[in-house]
């Protein structure tokens, strides 16, 4: 048995209908919906990309700021 994954637009009527189809048809398994990550997730992210900075002080970072 293969396994498939389609993407479709459910708000659409040909979207809403081929969903109501595989569901009588019995075939539809799971619906799956992408997580978003979490802000931990996407500051490990931010620092592995090189996007943090680091300053020894808050003077430090006035100064590199501008302010």
């Amino acid at each position: 048995m293969a396994t498939y994954t389609i993407t479709l637009n459910e708000r659409t009527s040909t979207g809403k209908a081929l969903m109501a189809y595989l569901e009588a048809l019995g075939v539809l398994v799971s619906k799956v919906t992408p997580k978003a990550k979490s802000s931990y997730l996407r500051s490990q992210e931010d620092k592995q990309a090189g996007r943090v900075e680091k300053f020894s002080s808050s003077e430090e970072m006035f100064k590199s700021l501008g302010i």
